[in-house]
């Protein structure tokens, strides 16, 4: 069975007053969610802002969550971007001895075509010594990479084990589950869509808002991955309105708000991100008040 099946959460990065990286309660986050059922740690994904880490702070962030962590759950980093040379630049000279899988982003900004994504690709399986999960997420990269390109990749290479898929498309998930290799898996980077996608046959979620609820939301996903609709549905409509709460302005200023409520970290972000509104922020607490 793989390891990456269930529950994962990408991981914020929190920031203190002066926005350095805020290791104490990195470090409290990363066992609050172990302690409560998640299966697996996202490192330096969107949700993380890895775009406004320096190269130290990505790493001083991997040694810590390496640390924190002690060997308990799978540990996936992401390594992505839009210019093939310098990830695999990066892969290289990364230490991925504690690391199970990469996570790489499709290309941004750059709009290459299916070809172009799927030769991206093929050079990152290549130079990875571990594992790659691919991510699909077009409302962020402006190009969507179609189930043809996502299936031939997996077809074609053994250690491109998996794909975040996260554009929001049920039908997409469908093509995808239905013609996959047996062993692929078929990760929903949709938290809104993450349990119908369990029970179409997907293999479990990354998720952003597990971090702030790991032990219902992974309950909720044990239970859709058990085919058990009804009591994982209870689940998602506890959460449904929270999910819709961090993602109304911008992720992570969202989830982080959440975090803030719950006494893990505060809400800072880096520019150009702006922490939520205030009257999000009112939302989230009422949300939480009442959970």
């Amino acid at each position: 069975m793989s390891k990456f099946l269930g529950t994962g959460v990408a991981l914020v990065t929190p920031f203190n007053e002066d926005l350095s990286v805020n290791h104490e309660a990195l470090t409290n986050i990363v066992n609050y969610n172990i302690e409560n059922g998640t299966d697996y740690l996202v490192i330096c994904g969107t949700t993380g802002e890895s775009v406004t880490l320096t190269k130290e702070e990505k790493k001083k962030v991997i040694q810590i969550i390496v640390q924190a962590n002690h060997g308990r759950v799978p540990l996936v980093l992401g390594i992505g971007g839009n210019n093939t040379s310098s990830i695999i630049e990066e892969i290289q000279s990364t230490d991925l001895r504690d690391i199970d899988a990469i996570l790489s982003v499709s290309p941004y900004y750059s709009k290459p075509t299916q070809e172009g994504i799927y030769q991206h690709f093929k050079a990152i399986a290549e130079a990875s010594p571990v594992d790659v999960i691919l991510y699909n997420v077009p409302g962020r990269t402006s190009k969507n990479m179609e189930p043809e390109t996502t299936l031939r990749l997996a077809n074609d290479f053994a250690n491109v084990i998996g794909v975040k898929e996260a554009g929001n498309n049920m039908s997409q998930y469908y093509e995808l589950i239905k013609n996959k290799p047996e062993d692929f898996l078929i990760i929903s980077g949709d938290d809104d869509l993450a349990l119908g996608v369990v029970l179409a046959g997907g293999a479990g979620v990354i998720s952003v808002i597990g971090q702030a609820f790991p032990k219902e939301f992974s309950q909720m996903i044990k239970l859709g991955l058990q085919g058990d609709a009804k009591e994982a549905f209870k689940l998602h409509f506890k959460l449904m309105d929270v999910i819709g709460y961090i993602f109304a302005e911008n992720n992570p200023a969202g989830i982080k708000a959440v975090l803030e409520t719950l006494g893990l970290c505060a809400d800072r972000v880096r520019l150009p991100l702006v922490s939520a509104s205030q009257a999000l922020k009112e939302n989230i607490k009422s949300f939480v008040e009442a959970f």
